[in-house]
């Protein structure tokens, strides 16, 4: 049914501040209310009728109330599906009524944690019964509302006057899902604090589960930070050759495997890396050749970088990469002679890249909590370009402009991207004005002997003045891409058309922090 009406609650809560409206409300609705303990005296103490629990069940509370809710009548009555008439037989049969709202506070383990009390006392915190019934409860969302959180009965209260004790089917996932939430969260305080002294101890890396592979680094961004991986970095890849990864490592590692996925088609590509920043991405007809165009865009900065390539490791790339110190190389595979050479630097960490599927989902540490957002997955193509100039781009600059974007999306903001087709020239990274960004990169280019007419430039994000048009054309910049977006669009197209560049907008930021 889409709009269950709410017939029966079971209300087991530890702390009982902010419950009375709530118990006003389902007396009013002629609810029957079934409880334990603390919460049956409380209700009564409201002047409601209560059913104990031990009377429904026929059974007592035992061992000290560490078991009170858990049967049959009571998990019954939850998780029977209404609209199945076999289920409906069986609780007829063994007369198991049924529990339309389940409202439960957990045991306050975190706090009890938290105020340094004795282990027993810690254990005795830790809820069985109350997350049991919210997960019964949560999933037969179909039929049941649960609440998990004192700071929800108001909201709850509020639903149940509005539709006269007859909340949605939309109304009970959100809280089914509230509610799962919950238990995550407390079975992960659980964990953290169960697991000290064992070889889990430290805690548990968000987003994986306790039986994840965890592996210990030497250290964390410096020295005097610890640092550890929780993940299966076998799925990923195999380590063929030097010493252990880092943490700064996997941090160079993650950007350049998420940027060559740009270029897993098509020709070779080498991308170089440092401070997960690209200073050397290029395409071209070899391997070989690819690699010798990204080392030119900063021979400096690829010292000591991570390098990853989208084909086979052959014989010329291998004698040309070994006369490069580096840390890391990440390819598909290596040719049988071309390994021995890479494997001549003891330390140098060499990389056979496995196919695998990245998560959909990016999370990160903040503050007190964390931050979630969707992977950007999105990277245009000509198709996606709109021309908002008299002129439009060559078909030359237009590959450009789809390969300098593809690098621009996976370089910290703000930043801008000098580049012609299938070479990087330059690129202005991290800094807090895109002007400073672009002066950057043409210094860049200009140091390493880079002539940049002809070039074209992308940003990550939209011009609010035309400065930057104004100073690319002066350096040579003939086409730019852009997302677009500025309420003074319009002056940065005028000035390119006053200077014969061509403009394409892609209506997409790529902002990377």
């Amino acid at each position: 049914m889409s709009d269950q009406p709410i017939r029966a609650a079971l209300l087991s809560v530890y702390h009982k501040d902010r419950l009375a409206p709530l118990v006003a409300t389902l007396r009013r609705l002629g609810v029957q209310l079934y409880s334990t303990g603390g919460t049956q005296q409380f209700l009564e103490e409201q002047g409601a009728e209560v059913t104990a629990v031990e009377d429904l069940t026929g059974f007592p509370e035992v061992f000290g109330g560490r078991v009170k809710t858990l049967h049959p009548k009571v998990f019954g009555g939850i998780l029977h599906r209404r609209h199945e008439p076999g289920d409906l037989a069986q609780a007829a049969q063994h007369g198991i009524p049924p529990i339309d709202l389940v409202v439960v506070d957990l045991y306050p383990f975190e706090e009890t944690v938290a105020s340094g009390a004795p282990e027993a006392d810690v254990i005795e915190k830790i809820d069985i019964g109350g997350i049991a019934l919210l997960r019964a409860a949560a999933k037969n969302y179909r039929d049941v509302l649960v609440v998990s959180s004192r700071d929800q009965y108001e909201a709850v209260t509020q639903l149940l006057e509005a539709t006269n004790g007859q909340p949605t089917l939309e109304d009970r996932r959100q809280y089914a899902a509230a509610a799962f939430a919950a238990t995550s969260h407390y079975d992960t305080e659980i964990f953290k604090y169960v697991s000290q002294g064992t070889t889990l101890d430290g805690g548990q890396a968000l987003g994986t589960t306790p039986q994840a592979p965890s592996t210990s680094l030497r250290y964390g961004e410096n020295p005097h930070q610890a640092g550890a991986f929780h993940g299966d970095l076998g799925a990923l890849f195999d380590q063929l050759h030097g010493k252990q990864l880092s943490y700064n490592n996997l941090v160079d590692v993650d950007a350049a495997v998420q940027l060559m996925r740009e270029f897993a088609e098509g020709q070779p590509a080498v991308a170089i890396l440092k401070h997960t920043n690209a200073c050397g991405v290029a395409q071209a007809e070899t391997l070989h050749t690819a690699y010798v165009n990204a080392l030119a865009c900063d021979p400096v900065s690829a010292f000591g970088g991570v390098i990853i390539v989208n084909k086979e490791v052959d014989l010329a790339t291998a004698q040309e990469l070994n006369k490069l110190f580096f840390e890391v190389l990440i390819a598909p595979s290596f040719a049988a002679d071309a390994l021995p050479i890479l494997q001549s630097k003891k330390n140098r960490i060499l990389l056979l890249q496995k196919p695998v599927e990245f998560p959909k989902k990016q999370i990160k540490t903040l503050l007190n909590g964390i931050i979630e957002q969707d992977a950007d997955l999105q990277s245009e193509t000509a198709a996606d370009f709109r021309t908002v100039t008299k002129s439009a781009p060559t078909d030359d600059e237009t590959a450009a402009l789809v390969f300098a974007g593809k690098i621009c999306k996976h370089t910290k903001s703000n930043t801008i991207v000098l580049a012609r087709a299938g070479q990087l020239l330059a690129s202005g990274v991290g800094q807090t004005s895109r002007v400073d960004a672009l002066r950057q990169a043409i210094e860049k280019a200009a140091s390493f002997g880079f002539d940049l007419h002809g070039a074209v430039m992308a940003s990550d994000a939209f011009f609010p003045f035309p400065d930057c048009v104004e100073i690319a054309a002066a350096a040579g910049v003939r086409a730019v891409v852009q997302p677009g977006g500025s309420i003074k669009d319009q002056d940065s197209i005028d000035a390119c058309d006053r200077l014969g560049l061509a403009m394409v907008l892609t209506g997409v930021r790529h902002f990377k922090h």
